[in-house]
C-alpha cells in the first residue's frame, strides 16, 4: 500500500517519485529492500505499468 503520508504503521520503504518507483520495481530493489515479494495488487495499485518484477537472488550489491 502506497502511503505519501509517511504516517502509515509498519515497515516501509522511501521511494522519490513515481519514476524512482518503476525503477526500484524493475530492478528489484523494492523487493529486497523490503525483504518481501511485491503482490500484483500493489503493482496494480501504483500503476507503474510494470506487471512482473525481476528479482535476483543472492546477487551483490551495486551490481543491479
Amino acid at each position: 500500500m502506497a502511503d505519501p503520508t509517511g504516517r502509515l504503521a509498519g515497515r516501509g520503504a522511501y521511494v522519490c517519485d513515481s519514476d524512482c518507483l518503476t525503477i526500484a520495481i524493475t530492478k528489484g530493489a523494492l523487493t529486497r529492500a523490503l525483504e518481501t515479494q511485491l503482490p500484483p495488487s500493489f503493482l496494480a495499485s501504483v500503476g507503474t505499468g510494470v506487471e512482473t518484477p525481476i528479482t535476483t537472488e543472492g546477487g551483490q550489491r551495486g551490481q543491479e
